[in-house]
């Protein structure tokens, strides 16, 4: 009896391990993706914007406070 369960045992995690895929499908297309690309591209513009804007923040700060340009 003790050789049958542990052949069942086998034989399931055997199957469990064979079914398992190696890497993730690719996600497939939909009818959103054109949007969600422009809103990607969006957020990438804004970060640039956000990244100046401190810049230029920092450099009125300097002039305001009258300490030489870095």
């Amino acid at each position: 009896m003790g050789w049958l369960k542990s052949l069942t045992i086998s034989a399931s995690v055997l199957f469990i391990v064979s079914c398992a895929s190696p890497e993730p499908p690719p996600p497939k297309k939909t009818v959103f993706d054109p949007l969600t690309q422009q809103v990607e591209r969006a957020r990438e513009v804004q970060k640039t914007v956000d990244q100046h804007a401190d810049t230029t923040r920092q450099a009125v700060d300097t002039q305001e406070r009258g300490d030489t340009a870095p």
